[in-house]
């Protein structure tokens, strides 16, 4: 996948609850330290990644690529969009279907704090969360 999410692309290698985010990032994993991110990001229950994605626009099957490939290993998938709400092509909502994987899209606030919770709790659950200015 163009988005350089292989096992050996530089990554946080736990998932990390997101502690802010905004001009052009996100700041993550206080407990150690804390460390930040400029760009999207993708998380999920193995690690934290560079996503190759600046708008909604660009979410993509192979901007996505990843979390089907993991779709054993995931519940639920968030998109956070940006600033904006925004409605996922039926296309990719049905590839997730395929998958079994549920998904919402939502503005990257509401999907940063909804997967805190979820990571909180323990669930099975994975984040593309583009970054806002």
């Amino acid at each position: 996948m163009a988005a350089g999410l292989g096992t050996d692309a530089p990554h946080l290698p736990t998932p990390a609850p997101i502690d802010a985010y905004g001009n052009g990032g996100f700041r993550f994993g206080g407990h150690s330290g804390g460390m930040s991110h400029r760009g999207s990001l993708i998380c999920f229950p193995d690690g934290m990644w560079a996503w190759p994605v600046a708008s909604f626009m660009d979410v993509t099957a192979e901007t996505l690529a990843q979390v089907f490939a993991r779709g054993a290993t995931l519940d639920v998938f968030l998109i956070g969009a940006g600033r904006d709400p925004a409605l996922l092509p039926s296309a990719l909502r049905e590839m997730f279907h395929d998958h079994s994987i549920s998904v919402d899209v939502m503005t990257t606030g509401a999907a940063v704090r909804t997967y805190n919770v979820l990571l909180a709790e323990n669930r099975r659950a994975g984040a593309g969360l583009i970054a806002v200015e």
